[in-house]
């Protein structure tokens, strides 16, 4: 494994890369308040299989820096999706793989959505992962709200003076209730805490949760983008969906498939039993599975 940085057009992103440089790509993407580290075990088997497997930390996490002061601090899904956009550019990758879940599984599905042409495929935990901001203040089922209760927490000057004081101690409590089967230890995330002392962490978090809710605005530079989004697009390239039936975030529905609308492309379901939303990291084997699927049926 390296570790690596490479410049866009805002960002110095910083990436873990693994296996042979000529390798077919594929890209893991991270959510919040995760970091690299739940690849751990999934990257090395896919790199021994001749993949190019590289790991980037997101905007606002680890040693991934702005190159000015003076761009937003923005985690919309717009940015997102322009990140990954811009990192395969910038690496001269005409076309990838994709795996995430959480912020990471939204960047996959906005370019796999939006520029088709550059994703192989994709490995996405609860399938379609686009935000629909206006539809965001239709309230839901009081338990589901009470589960989004770090999102209301983060609308609050009070919250962003939380996020930064006990940043740490909230991303813990989160990992607990959002996979309440897996039981990592203190080590296993003291690996990942360092991600959350990047210097613009919390405003690039109060941000996303703010503006997902139409609380803060966008960043002007990223407004098409994000109109196009808006739009809904379906997602065409071939998909599986890895949906955690113990994810603390969204519980799911064995019998009603939400997202399998929303792919136009060949999709399938995996529902992972007892795993909840950190699926790479809860279900490494499962993860790589699903990858070598779309490896194995999609052309290079």
């Amino acid at each position: 494994m390296q570790s690596l940085a490479i410049k866009t057009d805002v960002l110095e992103i910083s990436y873990e890369a693994h296996g042979p440089q000529d390798g077919p790509p594929v890209i893991l993407l991270h959510g919040f308040p995760y970091d690299p580290r739940c690849f751990d075990e999934v990257a090395p088997p896919l790199a021994a299989d001749g993949c190019r497997v590289l790991v980037p930390y997101l905007r606002g996490y680890g040693p991934t820096r702005f190159l000015s002061k003076d761009t937003p601090r923005s985690g919309e899904q717009a940015a997102l999706g322009h990140d990954l956009l811009k990192f395969m550019d910038a690496l001269r990758i005409p076309r990838a793989l994709f795996m995430g879940y959480d912020w990471g599984g939204r960047a996959g599905c906005i370019v796999a959505a939006l520029w088709p042409e550059r994703a192989r495929g994709l490995v996405s935990c609860i399938g379609y992962n686009i935000q629909d901001i206006a539809s965001s203040v239709k309230p839901v089922a009081a338990a589901q709200e009470h589960r989004f209760w770090y999102q209301y927490y983060f609308h609050t000057e009070r919250g962003r003076a939380g996020l930064t004081e006990n940043r740490r101690d909230i991303a813990k409590l989160l990992w607990k209730l959002w996979s309440p089967n897996w039981h990592f230890t203190d080590a296993t995330f003291d690996k990942s805490a360092p991600s959350f002392d990047n210097p613009d962490f919390v405003d690039v978090v109060i941000q996303s949760y703010r503006h997902r809710y139409g609380y803060a605005p966008g960043d002007p530079a990223l407004v098409e983008i994000e109109a196009r989004i808006q739009a809904q697009p379906t997602i065409g390239v071939p998909s599986i969906n890895l949906d955690g039936e113990a994810d603390g975030v969204r519980p799911i529905s064995r019998t009603v498939d939400p997202s399998a609308k929303k792919f136009t492309g060949s999709y399938e379901r995996r529902i992972l039993p007892g795993i909840g939303h950190n699926v790479p990291q809860e279900a490494p084997a499962e993860t790589v599975a699903a990858i070598r699927s779309l490896l194995k049926s999609t052309p290079v």
